[in-house]
């Protein structure tokens, strides 16, 4: 059963409405994998009687477990519980007791971890090759590297083995083994997904990545998997939202033509310059930026401060036994003992400067577009030279994470030579269902426009301002029994105020014929208690109507036209969250 048949959430879901089980496609899972046969892929498979004992204790109804009887694997520096967590290094390996809290939040889902993959050790290198259980072979061309470090699960997704895979991402793992498997790579914002039980390559910059076949299933997972975790000191509240039909316009920044990168890949640029037709074809307006800010932060990330974090991770191992790490992962990290903590801050103030540089590039477009990788490496080229591929492997991921930015990898027209295509579609941090709803749109899967799920009994409240998760008012609606149904943005038709007066500050939101999409969130709130709400609301705002980005109406806080008098225009920063950041950044200047 499911012979051949991709396995899409759509696809398992249809096949166990029409009589199939999970051990059915457990055994078929089990079978594709023999059928590969690569043994590289993993460093530990589990026994198929184990997880058919498991599939045959999954909880009931299937339809309140969102991944019930969904296959998927792990990357082995993320703990499942009972197998041995290796990161690619025998000497470090442990056995955990329990699951790490994302594996935990998709098994509770009904989720069925298959087994434990291979990767780049401690998750050092973009290419796949740097690990002591071998080479997986690319699932397209097993003359191409796999990609790295997560090359086990981009290779576990590409042969079809399961639905999804966890890699982790750094430095662009969750990115590039997807552009060359010719799968989709989640790399959600920093915090989203708790690092609870992953093993870490640099703690302030990891995150755990999804590959899947399509948008819509990595999606789904991440919105699974997206929880704060009180556990994990860099754990977020953010939230996941929703796949949305993405709008009509847009302006996409990219890098322009003296700062597009190919390495001499005349075939890898005109397949980019393809993919940016095909965008402006679907209504985005192309903006051409110089990369030079965000290729210069690329560069910092295997220098000063964060080589010496990945040394915080082995400094024991390497000590007392220097050759437990593959050679160039030795080398790559032991470049640290070289370090001073001035050095460290030297690199924290110089990536400042460039992120106000890099701000103000992004602060002219809605999104980001890049090529995922500028080129591509065999297997031949790395036992050449086992360094300068993987650098320029990281071209376009390498800034992504220092910036926190959100992104996601999808495949593209094939290249004129039959390599497989790719862009990496980025924004600023919380955006990730802005990223992958126009992600989707590239890629022609069709997603239906959202609703506001509010219930018969509530009444949906657009909130631009300290109303907000985790802001100064936003009691006010949770003491009413309000609940947060999406964080989302405006359609580009509003501006947005800092208005006079105050304490407290006030923002105000005014619609205009061309304006910008301001950030907000919609919450639901219980009809019996809005009287209460509207009371506290005072002049010059009111309560109209708000239009959101992906079409819907709704209920929302404005400003009435003459009380923007006197008040400070902050549409440029696009969020009333950001706005706050700065005045407190501000304030703290002074006192210091």
């Amino acid at each position: 059963m499911m012979n051949n048949t991709a396995l899409t959430l759509d696809a398992l879901r249809e096949a166990y409405e029409t009589g199939a089980t999970p051990t059915d496609i457990v055994r078929e899972v089990y079978r594709r994998i023999e059928a590969v046969g690569d043994p590289a892929i993993f460093i530990h498979l589990r026994p198929m009687e184990d997880v058919i004992a498991e599939a045959e204790s999954l909880p009931a109804p299937a339809d309140a477990h969102p991944l019930w009887g969904v296959p998927f694997v792990a990357k082995d520096n993320i703990d499942v519980a009972g197998i041995p967590t290796t990161a690619a290094c025998p000497s470090y390996a442990y056995t955990p007791d329990q699951d790490a809290f994302v594996v935990g939040k998709l098994r509770a889902a009904g989720a069925l971890v298959i087994g434990k993959t291979n990767l780049d050790q401690f998750a050092t290198g973009l290419v796949g090759v740097r690990s002591p259980f071998g080479v997986p072979k690319n699932a397209i061309d097993p003359e191409i590297v796999p990609g790295g470090s997560s090359s086990g699960s981009g290779v576990a997704v590409g042969h079809g083995f399961v639905t999804f895979s966890l890699g982790t991402d750094t430095a662009g793992s969750g990115r590039v083994p997807a552009a060359l498997n010719n799968i989709v790579g989640l790399k959600p914002s920093l915090g989203s997904l708790s690092a609870s039980g992953v093993v870490p390559a640099c703690r302030t910059l990891d995150t755990i990545s999804i590959f899947a076949s399509n948008v819509r299933d990595a999606f789904a997972v991440f919105q699974v998997a997206c929880a704060e975790d009180t556990e994990d000191a860099y754990s977020k509240k953010i939230i996941a939202g929703q796949l949305t039909a993405a709008p009509t316009t847009c302006k996409v920044g990219v890098p322009d033509a003296k700062s597009r990168i190919f390495f001499g890949d005349t075939v890898q640029a005109a397949s980019f310059a393809g993919n940016l037709e095909k965008l402006k074809s679907q209504g985005a307006t192309i903006v051409e930026l110089d990369f030079t800010p965000f290729y210069a932060v690329a560069e910092m990330l295997y220098e000063g401060a964060w080589v010496a974090e990945r040394y915080t991770v082995v400094d024991d191992l390497m000590r007392d036994e220097p050759n437990a790490l593959h050679p160039t992962t030795a080398k790559i990290i032991g470049a640290a003992k070289k370090l001073s903590a001035a050095d460290a801050f030297r690199g924290i103030y110089r990536l400042k400067e460039l992120e106000r540089a890099a701000q103000a590039l992004m602060d002219q477009v809605d999104l980001l577009c890049v090529p995922t990788i500028p080129t591509f490496y065999s297997v031949a080229d790395l036992d050449a030279d086992p360094v300068t591929p993987n650098s320029n492997l990281g071209t376009y991921t390498n800034f992504v994470n220092l910036l926190d930015m959100c992104g996601l990898a999808v495949p593209s027209k094939p290249r004129s030579d039959g390599r497989p295509g790719s862009i990496t579609l980025l924004a600023p941090s919380g955006q990730d269902a802005l990223v992958a709803s126009y992600a989707a749109a590239f890629a022609g899967e069709t997603v239906a426009a959202t609703a506001i799920n509010a219930t018969d009994s509530e009444i949906a409240i657009a909130v631009c301002g300290a109303h907000m998760s985790g802001m100064a008012l936003n009691q006010e609606l949770t003491s009413l029994g309000g609940r947060l149904l999406e964080a989302t943005r405006t359609a580009p038709r509003y501006r947005l105020y800092a208005l006079a007066g105050g304490p407290p500050q006030r923002p105000g939101l005014l619609r205009i014929e061309n304006g910008a999409k301001i950030d907000l969130e919609v919450w639901a709130l219980p009809k019996a208690a809005v009287g209460s709400f509207l009371e506290g609301i005072p002049s010059p705002l009111s309560i109209g109507t708000v239009e959101l980005e992906n079409g819907p109406l709704v209920h929302g806080f404005l400003v009435e036209s003459t009380g923007v008098q006197g008040a400070d225009d902050i549409t440029h920063l696009g969020s009333w969250r950001k706005f706050q950041q700065l005045e407190n950044a501000i304030a703290a200047e002074h006192t210091d």
